[in-house]
């Protein structure tokens, strides 16, 4: 199972691609983690269902410094990546 999780709000330049990164691995998933050009952070994230609306989850909250004001996700095919990584 996949997801894409769109998040808006102060989501760069807050350490966001970092902490989605260490939450990832801790809860076991694989996939990426990138900003984009209209200032948000866009999340494919592969795994578990459980896992997967965790991070979903602790995505609406974000790191400390974010201020996140909208999470959208949709379910999305598997790419079978091994590891999660932080994209630029």
């Amino acid at each position: 199972m996949a997801r894409v999780i769109h998040c808006h709000g102060k989501v760069q330049g807050v350490f966001f691609r970092a902490s989605t990164k260490s939450e990832a691995d801790r809860l076991g998933l694989n996939g990426w983690v990138r900003n984009e050009a209209d200032g948000t952070v866009m999340i494919h994230a592969e795994g578990d269902s459980q896992a997967l609306d965790a991070l979903a989850s602790w995505a609406q909250q974000g790191p400390e410094y974010a201020r996140v004001d909208d999470v959208q996700q949709v379910e999305v095919p598997d790419k079978n990546y091994q590891t999660f990584e932080i994209r630029r």
